[in-house]
């Protein structure tokens, strides 16, 4: 595939930096796709695409580590999820028994709810279907996670959710920075030749992970309050009554319109819903502005690569949820009778579209937080390391 020259991937600097929304968009749209189907294949191809956008363009920042923790999750739901067809049943009736486990006897208030008895290949199939999807939905977010940076999602926030964006970027990347801290703290005691596994280690490196936990929190807090964070300037009533309607009748309306887009029974309503509750939500964002009196420095840019990447994504999106309704059988194979599903067509070379951003987006520079330029300023090449001879 042949890009022209003013769209192909160039080196990432802080001057070409895609918008850390983008990728949100686009992974917004893939798990969409995925909510839609139950084709195993389909929802197969949609994590590949992820994982294959994920390892050609996310750096070595801490926070973009956070690809594999998200799919090792997600395993781990779908071994929660066969376990519970097997201990508990399916309501999906079957007749290729596989094997039968012994049944306890439940009280009659417990009708419908049963321990042990009959495993069909039906109900497994169905209850395999059903947590692939969930799966391939978290990783969609995993990977999302792992390509935008945090930080300047929180800088292209609006100004009304700075204060629970700010809380909520802290949370994402506490995680990294400790897995980050126990990496580095075991590789000491390994050079030191002490042993690394084992509760024992585990107790001790647990304070010096804390301790440093805590230096950094004091840190954001002495960084925020140097910045004026906090700040509001005064509204009148009557827009802080506005705001706050347009913004709670704009998040319900958006809830209720993405459900009837998610459920088949809503196909109808679903986007007008959406629609309207969006206007009405980026109306109170608007309006909920006027109290925060914060500056942006450098901000995003939303250019013609971050078009691409978020409608990639969005493509995925409207063409599974089109063949949900055109191809109801091959988007969501039956279990009874039990057939081999196959891969739709279309539908697949629209989740293969998603495959953009690993062509168009600006390739991360090699070396930790690479992809940023944190600290680098456009035509500038950074200083050279000294060494020390040996």
């Amino acid at each position: 595939m042949t890009l022209p020259a003013a769209l192909r991937a160039p080196r990432a600097t802080r001057a070409n930096a895609l918008h850390a929304g983008a990728w949100w968009l686009w992974a917004l749209g893939l798990a969409t796709a995925a909510s839609r189907t139950t084709n195993p294949l389909l929802l197969a191809l949609i994590v590949a695409v992820t994982g294959y956008v994920v390892a050609a363009r996310r750096t070595d920042a801490p926070w973009a580590r956070g690809y594999g923790v998200f799919l090792r999750l997600a395993l781990l739901v779908l071994a929660v999820r066969m376990a519970f067809a097997v201990l508990l049943g399916s309501p999906v009736p079957g007749t290729t028994v596989l094997f039968t486990l012994p049944e306890i006897p439940l009280p009659d208030w417990a009708q419908g709810v049963r321990l042990g008895g009959r495993v069909t290949a039906e109900g497994l199939a169905r209850a395999f279907y059903d947590g692939l999807r969930l799966v391939t939905i978290l990783v969609c977010f995993g990977a999302a996670n792992s390509l935008a940076n945090p930080a300047r999602l929180l800088k292209s926030l609006p100004a009304a959710l700075y204060e629970a964006g700010m809380a909520v970027v802290v949370a994402m990347t506490f995680t990294p920075h400790l897995i980050a801290d126990v990496r580095r703290l075991r590789a000491a005691r390994r050079l030191r030749g002490r042993d690394d596994r084992g509760i024992r280690a585990v107790l001790r490196i647990g304070l010096p992970v804390l301790e440093g936990a805590l230096e950094r929190s004091v840190a954001l807090a002495a960084s925020m309050d140097a910045r004026g964070y906090g700040r509001t300037a005064q509204v009148p009533p009557a827009v802080r009554r506005t705001t706050a309607a347009l913004t709670l009748g704009g998040l319900l309306g958006v809830c209720a319109g993405t459900y009837g887009l998610l459920a088949a029974q809503g196909a109808g309503y679903g986007l007008p819903v959406l629609l309207i509750g969006l206007a009405a939500a980026l109306g109170g964002l608007r309006l909920g502005g006027r109290r925060s009196v914060r500056s942006r420095y450098r901000p995003d840019r939303w250019g013609a690569r971050a078009w691409l990447v978020s409608a990639s994504g969005a493509v995925a999106a409207a063409a599974v949820v089109r063949a949900a309704s055109a191809l109801p059988e091959e988007l969501n194979p039956t279990t009874v009778p039990l057939t081999v599903p196959g891969l739709p067509p279309w539908p697949a070379a629209a989740v293969l579209i998603g495959l953009l951003p690993a062509l168009v987006a600006p390739v991360p520079a090699d070396g930790p937080g690479a992809g940023d330029d944190e600290g680098r300023r456009p035509g500038k090449t950074p200083p050279a390391k000294e060494t020390t001879p040996a």
